[in-house]
């Protein structure tokens, strides 16, 4: 099965550490040669971003930074694992290594039944 883990934090002023990227680096790397981390990636701070919302028919873009949230998408990760209880230790590992306060919320991604053969 794979899980989508979308991580969210606080904004950080500043990037991560040479040594939190040194870190996050063995760590991606080692879980990525295991077969439990299929994709992720970090994201750029929210002043280079936009929300696009659809209420009632009419399409609103409010342009970044999301100074009004208490919490931003950090980054995502896809996972695959034999259960939902696999992916939060997958995902609990994670937070170990993410540095800073945070949450990850996972849902298992769809998978089409000739997906699942493969």
């Amino acid at each position: 099965m794979r899980y989508l883990s979308i991580f969210k934090q606080v904004e950080r002023k500043t990037p991560p550490t040479q040594e939190e990227m040194d870190r996050m680096g063995q760590y991606i790397e080692e879980s990525m040669k295991s077969g439990v981390l299929i994709a992720t990636e970090g994201c750029l701070p929210s002043a280079l971003g936009a929300r696009i919302r659809s209420t009632g028919g009419k399409i609103t873009v409010t342009d970044g930074p999301f100074t009004e949230a208490k919490e931003v998408v950090g980054g995502f990760a896809i996972l695959r694992a034999g259960s939902k209880d696999e992916a939060v230790e997958i995902t609990k590992r994670f937070l170990a290594f993410a540095g800073g306060d945070g949450e990850c919320e996972i849902r298992q991604l769809y998978e089409a039944p000739a997906l699942a053969e493969r």
